[in-house]
């Protein structure tokens, strides 16, 4: 099956793209800078509105009456722009909370023609008083104070939202209601917690990429400004995790998603604050001044330009996402050619390559049953919540309602694979023992080959996850390659090592512990963050993963699924009995 000369030769390009992408880094754009001094935010003004606020409205879950209350008091503050300038929107969308109406407000203060700038907090917060994460919404509107005094040349717009605690469904609904042209979306998040969470600038987009470089970089300097203190930032890998899987928790996830430049500015980073979390005053002056300042900078600076970019900043150096797609593709190529290379010998040879793809297939069966089911389990509304975006860990509690939707799923991946996988066999014509023929191999790779350049087309970092796996398992079946039993199932598992990491490093970003994350994962499949492609494609990997492991957990000189060695099938012409078969040769007989 494997041609193991073509395999090395084809490995000579990914040398010259890694050259090539070593000559593609870019210098990362500035920050854009101000000589204006953020004076005019008045931090005892915004504190005593903060206490105002939580004082009245202790309870604020998504949808509820004291967020309801709380946006007609922001409506009212937000009047200082002209009562002309407010609006308030209602719809009915996805929260932690199930479906419920929620209120926008969207304030403008109108400016010069030509591209505005959108400041956004949202007012909801899963428990009470959860006076740190309401700091947002004072900030802002202490912020639109200042715009009112004239201070802002470009459009400005200020809104409200609810559903930040998970779904985003303000947010998403604000988008319908911006004036257009948007250049840059500031959201504010916790401004006022005494605990410190690194980093303070978060840019991921729900829909792929973050926001532009030099926006982050405006509002990171300004916070350095500020502060005297670095933002923080994410390594390489990190980058890699969330431009593989995009998910961030931040209401700038769905301005992103809409193709808008957008930041989130938290003192706690990417996580909300606890429910109880102490404020500071101080603090909240602080860096109330530091989205002063960047507003001032962007209001005064150039234009930002362009939407979420899949770049990946290493060595403070941007690195394109054609650079990447070039890279990941010539390491996927060695393996690309092998299997079709394979995939023809095996055909020459009339060994079963279309039973092994429908084998492979089948394996993926109960993965794509699951997802499947969670799906269905939301839309008729036996999960608890389906928010349309991922939600922090505890938000969606794991109750008694949401183990018995985990089990239920369980249950259904277990008859998927007991039940539904033999019936699928016998339905594909196939039989009910497990093949692993030499066609079987080249089956259930030529499947990862197929799906590996799927997703190298529309996401080279999620592809490059699938890099090693394609390889070491390559190596793992191929019979021309000779390890012993326990270097091919090291192999085989060593394969999975991009993925746990990825998954790991996510988890621990979010916040989520083991059944937290794959409590999240459920929701996202629930609510539609993950789409019906998106699983189906992990499915198709899960299913491949385990006709991978069925082959390399065969005994070595295996062939065939009933325990017996495969039978002799090249032989010699039938009137040639070979050298000796008449009781000796002429070299071998005494002279």
């Amino acid at each position: 099956m494997l041609d193991l000369r073509v395999y090395r030769a084809a490995f000579v390009p990914l040398l010259l793209a890694a050259l090539v992408v070593a000559f593609s880094l870019q210098t990362r754009p500035r920050a854009i800078g101000t000589t204006l001094a953020p004076d005019a935010f008045d931090g005892k003004a915004a504190m005593a509105s903060l206490t105002a606020y939580a004082d009245a409205f202790p309870r604020r879950r998504p949808g509820s009456a004291d967020d309801e209350g709380l946006a007609a008091r922001v409506a009212r503050d937000l009047g200082v722009l002209g009562r002309g300038n407010v609006s308030s929107f209602r719809t009915r969308a996805q929260t932690i909370d199930g479906e419920q109406e929620l209120t926008t407000v969207v304030a403008s203060r109108p400016g010069a023609p030509g591209p505005g700038l959108v400041v956004v907090a949202h007012r909801d917060a899963v428990g009470s008083p959860a006076e740190a994460e309401l700091s947002g919404t004072a900030a802002l509107v202490e912020l639109a104070r200042v715009a009112a005094a004239g201070r802002l040349r470009r459009t400005t717009t200020f809104v409200s939202t609810s559903g930040g605690t998970g779904g985003l469904a303000g947010a998403r609904e604000a988008v319908r209601h911006l004036p257009r042209p948007v250049d840059a979306v500031l959201v504010l998040g916790d401004l006022a917690s005494t605990r410190v969470r690194k980093p303070w600038v978060t840019s991921w987009s729900n829909g792929g990429g973050s926001a532009p470089v030099r926006l982050r970089r405006t509002v990171e300097a300004a916070a350095r400004a500020e502060t005297g203190k670095d933002a923080g930032g994410s390594r390489a890998a990190a980058q890699w995790a969330r431009l593989a899987f995009p998910m961030t928790l931040g209401e700038q996830g769905a301005f992103g998603e809409a193709g808008l430049p957008a930041v989130t500015l938290a003192v706690s980073g990417e996580r909300p604050p606890a429910a109880g979390a102490a404020i500071s005053s101080e603090r909240l002056t602080t860096f109330g001044r530091t989205a002063l300042r960047a507003v001032f900078a962007l209001d005064n600076g150039p234009d930002i330009r362009g939407g979420p970019q899949e770049a990946l900043v290493t060595q403070r150096k941007l690195l394109p996402r054609w650079a990447i797609t070039l890279l990941v593709g010539a390491a996927l190529a060695p393996f690309w050619l092998a299997v079709g290379d394979g995939a023809a010998r095996v055909r020459r040879r009339r060994l079963p390559l279309g039973a092994g793809v429908r084998w492979a297939l089948v394996a993926a069966l109960p993965f794509a049953l699951t997802l499947g089911a969670a799906r269905v389990l939301g839309l008729v509304g036996l999960v608890p919540a389906r928010p349309g975006a991922p939600v922090p860990a505890g938000a969606v509690p794991l109750d008694g309602r949401a183990a018995a939707t985990l089990v239920a799923l369980a249950l259904v991946l277990a008859l998927g694979w007991v039940g539904g996988r033999p019936l699928a066999v016998r339905v594909s014509g196939g039989q009910q023992r497990q093949p692993v023929a030499e066609g079987h191999a080249a089956g259930a790779l030529g499947v990862l080959a197929l799906l590996s350049v799927a997703v190298w087309l529309v996401n080279p970092y999620a592809a490059a996850l699938l890099v090693l796996p394609a390889h070491a398992w390559l190596l793992a079946v191929a019979p021309e390659v000779r390890l012993p039993q326990p270097a091919r199932v090291a192999l085989a598992l060593a394969a999975l090592l991009p993925v746990l990491l990825v998954v790991g490093t996510l988890a621990g970003q979010l916040g989520y512990g083991p059944t937290e994350a794959v409590w999240a994962w459920i929701l996202m499949v629930v609510g539609g963050h993950v789409g019906v492609l998106g699983w189906l494609g992990w499915s198709l990997a899960a299913g491949v993963a385990v006709s991978v492991g069925m082959l390399v957990a065969r005994a070595p000189g295996q062939e065939a699924g009933d325990g017996r060695k495969a039978p002799v099938t090249v032989r010699g012409p039938r009137s040639y009995a070979g050298p000796g078969s008449l009781g000796g040769t002429d070299s071998a007989m005494r002279r």
